[in-house]
């Protein structure tokens, strides 16, 4: 049994989820569970519609306009018969009557994000399912949020992996041997029975909890990129392929920010010793990169550069002159878990504490708010955080990606270099 997993960008488009058949009727032998992101850029639209609809903004009508284009314009160059994306049109009217109804006052900007961003996943996956059957790769869609669940929290909820792996054994794993399971990536349900999401790009992570329950025999991201490559080739000209990697390898690099994993992937996979493949939908034929338990370092002395663009720059300094150690850390770490705000690299001195995160308008404010009383609070936007990993003084490229901008932080570990530059 194995586990695939397409992303936003394999969906873009009627001619990539055609291209998704083609793989998927070349690449799935045996009992397979295929789980799939929103189409494209959709995530960032439902954002929008988010923040549109909790600020009661008429830009939220013309949003869903936009997201109901989108996918009735992918479906309509799909279409075979008449009446083949009810099911689409079924989830936008049931999209479009949450936002014309007046929000509830009580309710959580993150748990309207948790009710309405889900959809894209929905939407996708019926898409992409209704297309395979219809072409003649017989698939069955099932509900994510029936097998995955969370903690409460919205927008980060924690996997409840003692309720969540029974549940996928004893019903789902039935299922995937008559059939291919086509699934959602991102969504799961909390214990009250509402929607909750994993986080941004949250889809590879699903496919690490289905097949930990699963026991599967491997995992398959496909990308738009020939595998993990030590740079984003879009940036960085010399790119090249890394071929293998060790599960802490990919870790660390997962957790320094490569956007070719999610953080929380590698875990559950090096728990059962069950292999990555990240390959490429766009030539399958390419061996891309795997990812399994190695003891020894697999990257040796090659440099990784991992980018991480539009980030704040937040400065905490105590008022009375106190100093930054552990009561004061405490509030200040309490107050980044309840605005839900994720530190990308911090450093502290005797009286102030630095760090970064990705700009967020609401979550930044949230934060100023629970630190003033006690703190002055300086907030900077336009920062880009660069990490090399596996750095050698004898770095000659870092000084022309530096250039003439100005390090704002710089921390430097065994294994990596983190810079953090002025735009």
């Amino acid at each position: 049994m194995r586990v695939f997993k397409f992303g936003g960008a394999s969906v873009r488009s009627a001619g990539a989820v055609k291209n998704v058949g083609e793989v998927l009727r070349t690449q799935s032998e045996g009992p397979l569970l295929v789980v799939i992101s929103a189409m494209g850029k959709i995530t960032n639209k439902l954002e929008e519609l988010v923040e549109a609809y909790y600020h009661t903004k008429e830009t939220k009508k013309q949003l869903f306009e936009e997201v109901r284009f989108f996918h009735q314009e992918i479906t309509n160059e799909l279409q075979i018969d008449e009446y083949d994306y009810y099911e689409v049109d079924n989830l936008l009217i049931e999209l479009e009557c949450i936002i014309e109804k007046k929000r509830d006052e009580s309710s959580s900007y993150d748990t309207e994000y948790d009710r309405i961003v889900p959809f894209g996943e929905l939407l996708s996956t019926k898409i992409v399912s209704t297309y395979l059957n219809k072409i003649g790769y017989k698939n069955r869609w099932i509900d994510a949020r029936n097998f995955v669940i969370t903690t409460n929290k919205n927008r980060a909820a924690n996997v409840l992996w003692d309720e969540s792996v029974p549940l996928i054994k004893g019903s789902l794993e039935p299922l995937i041997e008559k059939q291919t399971i086509l699934t959602q990536g991102f969504i799961g349900r909390g214990l009250n029975h509402k929607n909750t999401t994993l986080g941004r790009e949250g889809s590879d992570y699903t496919a690490a909890i289905f097949a930990y329950a699963l026991d599967a025999e491997s995992v398959t991201i496909w990308k738009d990129v020939d595998g993990v490559m030590n740079a984003d080739p879009r940036r960085f000209e010399n790119a090249v392929l890394i071929p293998k990697l060790s599960y802490n390898e990919a870790i660390e690099l997962a957790y320094y920010g490569a956007s070719v994993l999610h953080p929380k992937t590698i875990q559950p996979l090096k728990n059962k010793a069950i292999p990555l493949y990240v390959k490429s939908f766009l030539d399958p034929s390419k061996p891309g990169t795997v990812i399994l338990e190695n003891a020894s370092r697999t990257l040796n002395e090659t440099q990784c550069y991992i980018v991480k663009d539009n980030q704040s720059l937040i400065t905490i300094a105590s008022k009375d002159f106190s100093f930054i150690v552990e009561d004061n850390l405490e509030i200040i770490f309490n107050a980044f878990n309840t605005a839900g705000v994720q530190l990308n690299l911090m450093q502290n001195s005797a009286i102030s504490f630095m760090a970064c995160f990705t700009a967020d308008e609401i979550k930044s404010s949230q934060l100023e708010e629970l630190l003033s009383d006690k703190f002055n609070v300086d907030l900077e936007k336009g920062h880009t955080l660069l990490t090399v990993f596996n750095y050698n003084n004898g770095n000659n490229e870092l000084k022309s990606i530096v250039n003439s901008r100005v390090i704002a932080l710089e921390q430097k570990s065994s294994s990596a270099l983190q810079l953090l530059l002025r735009d």
